[in-house]
């Protein structure tokens, strides 16, 4: 498995920072955090935990919507994603399974090469909001490798980094609890989440190269 020295996975999330701060992307993001390995202080570590909050696209160019289609297969462009930016980037244009383009897929596609081992969860819910939405679907249907791991540090949010927190994660300053410590603080049963710690470290372990997960609350 490739593994990422603590320096290394700082200096790409700067890159990152860098990224939605400077370019445009295929929906706006509003923050992004870091969670999981990284923030404990590990070095190496196995994967690298990004979470994207974005904005929905209520101005869009529906009238290019067509032309879009016509042109790349894909429908939504101007609806789902911006019309600028996928003229500016059609090879980063990324449809579900129905065909409509995907903000989540189109953000991961554009910012993460395909091997890198890192993982973007997309949501237009922030990481703090979604931590608490994902263990009530998690409890309610009892899937707990869909947990969101709660041990997050916001990076960048409205246009404003945290030079604190890059100083902090380089070096490993952040004291976190354990994963199952942590969910027990959130809302979860102690013997619970030992089970749920346990089946996300092994979804997680499953994972290999660039992972995107979406989802709108």
């Amino acid at each position: 498995m490739t593994e990422l020295a603590r320096e290394a996975a700082v200096d790409r999330l700067e890159a990152l920072v860098d990224r939605v701060e400077t370019e445009p992307t295929a929906v706006p993001v509003r923050e992004l955090w870091v969670y999981g390995d990284l923030v404990l202080g590990l070095d190496p570590i196995e994967r690298l935990d990004v979470y994207l909050t974005k904005d929905l696209l209520f101005h869009g160019e529906r009238e290019r919507e067509g032309e879009f289609r016509a042109e790349l297969g894909v429908r939504g462009i101007g609806e789902t994603i911006s019309a600028e930016w996928a003229e500016q980037h059609p090879e980063f244009v990324r449809a579900n399974a129905n065909g409509y383009a995907a903000p989540e897929k189109c953000l991961a596609a554009h910012l993460v090469s395909e091997g890198e081992p890192i993982h973007l969860e997309v949501c237009n819910a922030s990481f703090e909001d979604n931590v608490t939405q994902r263990l009530k679907g998690a409890l309610a249907r009892e899937a707990y490798e869909e947990l969101l791991d709660p041990r997050g540090v916001c990076l960048w949010i409205d246009g404003r980094r945290s030079e604190d927190a890059f100083r902090k994660l380089r070096a490993g300053e952040f004291v976190f609890p354990t994963l199952a410590e942590a969910l027990s603080m959130i809302g979860m049963d102690e013997d619970e989440a030992g089970e749920a710690a346990e089946a996300v470290r092994s979804y997680r372990d499953r994972q290999q190269g660039a992972t995107v997960r979406g989802e709108v609350v």
